[in-house]
């Protein structure tokens, strides 16, 4: 991968960018910031028993069945609410903002929420942990759509680093991904590019 002298790595993706958070990383955050309200109201509907007609249906259908335990702990603190709650309680902390003391989750989530999205550019203009912040809300975004939808997770593979033979888990779904041992950065096509290991993943 190469950068130019206008560019630099994106700090969620690591990719050519002409500013902090290229635009593709900030809108995905911005989505998954705008859909999780109604992610999280999605899947307490999702928990009512079924009815008949177009009901939703009842926890184990084959089909469009819920896994209950893990839709109640993602609509349960620190599910969702733990993502978004916590990354919106260190901004305001950082920033000197009141924190208003809602007491249930769904208000944590839609205030969380707003906060972020309100100020996501300083976060990616400036904030430090930018990238646990993305990948962190892509992956409770994605958790609770495959709950919704029934869909499966998607199956990881387990590769070798090509720089010093970590075997690495990846999966179609992702960017891309960094070797843990020698720091080796990979896009998508390099990640499927890799050659799959029978060892099992550390």
């Amino acid at each position: 991968m190469t950068f130019d002298d206008d560019t630099i790595p994106c700090a969620v993706c690591d990719k050519p960018a002409r500013e902090r958070v290229h635009r593709g990383c900030r809108e995905r955050m911005a989505d998954a910031l705008r859909e999780l309200p109604q992610l999280y109201r999605d899947l307490g509907d999702a928990l009512l028993p079924a009815r008949r007609g177009d009901g939703p249906a009842v926890s184990g259908t084959p089909g469009r069945g819920l896994p209950g335990g893990d839709a109640l702990d993602l609509r349960a603190r620190g599910g969702i609410e733990g993502v978004v709650g916590g990354w919106a309680r260190i901004l305001c902390e950082q920033e000197g903002w009141d924190i208003p003391a809602y007491q249930s989750v769904q208000a944590i989530v839609d205030w969380s929420c707003r906060i972020l999205l309100a100020n996501l550019k300083v976060i990616c203009d400036e904030h430090e942990a930018v990238k646990e912040i993305a990948h962190e809300l892509a992956a409770i975004r994605g958790q609770a759509e495959r709950i919704i939808t029934g869909e499966k997770k998607p199956t990881k593979v387990p590769v070798a680093c090509e720089g010093c033979g970590n075997i690495l888990r990846v999966s179609l779904d992702m960017d891309g991904i960094r070797c843990t041992r020698c720091q080796q950065q990979y896009d998508h096509r390099a990640m499927l590019n890799l050659v799959p290991t029978r060892r099992a993943a550390a």
